[in-house]
């Protein structure tokens, strides 16, 4: 494919735009090559600005759930901006989808909204703080819960090991109460906390990984992790801004049982617009502000173009009673056959799935952690998304990102997608 127009533009933005880009890994440093600027989309297909048309698998990484300018939210948003686009006021909509989005998901009482996710794991962590009167949070690496200081943060190794920033700008004194943990071992998170008596706040985690590329909590680590904080007084926060909204109607809380005590919303829950959420019980949520000592504020909360386009998702989500089947068979559908085509032409691989989260890693062992994440063969992953980019499938660029479905995709699509992975493996 041709892409003479978007390296021209892309060449334009540098001019004026750190990297050119306005999130870093938009940029193809983890794969090279220049980004590919988009015209437009519709449902499964990104249109470029040099007319190529391609099969989208990030999905505005994730929220896309049912479609690129699906109708009802293409509506919901026009008929919305006509009555104006922003006022720093309540407005009913507010409370409509958050009526909505508490009947949707366990284990929640009240919700507050947010710009993004960033904002929303952000604002959690400083309730969880705020409610609990402890300094500490423990993470996970490999988890990613927006560029907020508290969590841009590397550790070395030890249970007490104190947190060290891995960006400039991010001081000393933030990470020393981050401390790192490993992803699906519930026994270093034991010596995190032995290691810390009295001083954790909550433990936060994507608790289906969508950072290292699909990662899938192992059988029991979640209930595990409720029950150490049960034991000693810390919260429990789900970021399930990938999670939410997509896994199931409840998100991950009611795909594995187990509930939160904060959960964090974003991508599906505004429907494409930069939005995010948190929420929790009436207990916890009372501790912000106006009403609790807990600040948190924001002028384009609640922004009722993001409101619109939300309500719009999640009404059609809670009312097609088949959408999660359909999604879960796609995905499924797309995993055995790039696991065939693969095998055929043995390359090396694991497949990671859950529900409509996959991801390809070049690599022979399981992936489980950042650590397992990290091994696969990135040389491979820069051939494999090169060669698919020139096939007309856009996936992630990152061995690191998830792939997100969208109910959008026909059968047709996913075969295209299969003969086109069976295409470039060949080569690889």
């Amino acid at each position: 494919m041709i892409y003479k127009r978007s390296s021209a533009l892309f060449a334009e933005a540098e001019r004026v735009i750190p990297g050119g880009v306005n999130s870093p890994v938009r940029a193809f440093k983890g794969v090279g090559g220049t980004p590919i600027f988009v015209k437009k989309a519709k449902g499964a297909y990104l249109y470029d600005e040099d007319g190529n048309r391609l099969i989208d698998y990030i999905n505005s990484w994730g929220p896309m759930i049912l479609g690129h300018a699906y109708q009802p939210v293409v509506d919901a948003v026009i008929e919305k901006a006509k009555k104006g686009t922003s006022f720093g006021m309540p407005t009913e909509i507010e409370t409509q989808i958050a009526q909505l989005a508490v009947s949707m998901v366990p284990n929640i009482d009240k919700i507050r909204f947010v710009n993004s996710g960033t904002e929303a794991c952000m604002s959690a962590v400083r309730l969880a703080r705020g409610y609990s009167g402890k300094d500490k949070i423990i993470k996970f690496a490999g988890c990613y819960h927006g560029h907020s200081d508290s969590f841009l943060i590397q550790a070395g190794s030890g249970a007490s090991t104190f947190g060290t920033p891995n960006s400039p700008g991010v001081t000393k004194g933030t990470a020393k109460d981050t401390l790192l943990a490993r992803y699906n071992d519930i026994e270093n998170v034991k010596r995190l906390i032995e290691a810390n008596p009295n001083e954790i706040a909550c433990i936060i985690i994507e608790p289906v990984a969508g950072n290292m590329g699909c990662v899938p909590p192992k059988d029991g680590f979640l209930q595990a992790l409720r029950n150490l904080c049960d034991a000693n007084n810390i919260l429990l926060v789900f970021d399930e801004v990938m999670t939410g909204f997509r896994l199931a109607k409840g998100g991950a809380q009611e795909l594995y049982g187990v509930k939160s005590d904060i959960v964090c919303f974003g991508k599906v829950i505004g429907g494409g617009l930069p939005v995010g959420a948190f929420a929790a019980r009436t207990e916890i949520m009372d501790y912000l502000a106006p009403i609790g000592p807990v600040y948190q504020a924001g002028t384009l909360s609640g922004n009722p173009l993001a409101m619109a386009a939300g309500l719009a998702m999640l009404t059609e989500l809670n009312n097609d009673a088949e959408v999660f089947n359909r999604l879960n068979d796609k995905t499924e559908y797309l995993h055995k056959g790039i696991a065939d085509v693969l095998n055929d032409n043995k390359v090396v691989h694991t497949i990671n799935r859950v529900g409509s989260m996959i991801s390809v890693h070049f690599d022979k062992d399981a992936v489980v952690d950042f650590e397992t994440a990290a091994k696969g063969n990135n040389d491979t992953f820069k051939k494999f998304f090169h060669g698919l980019l020139n096939e007309g499938v856009y996936i992630a660029p990152s061995a690191f990102e998830t792939w997100f479905i969208t109910d959008a995709l026909t059968y047709e699509d996913l075969d295209f997608t299969i003969n086109a992975i069976n295409n470039v493996s060949k080569t690889l």
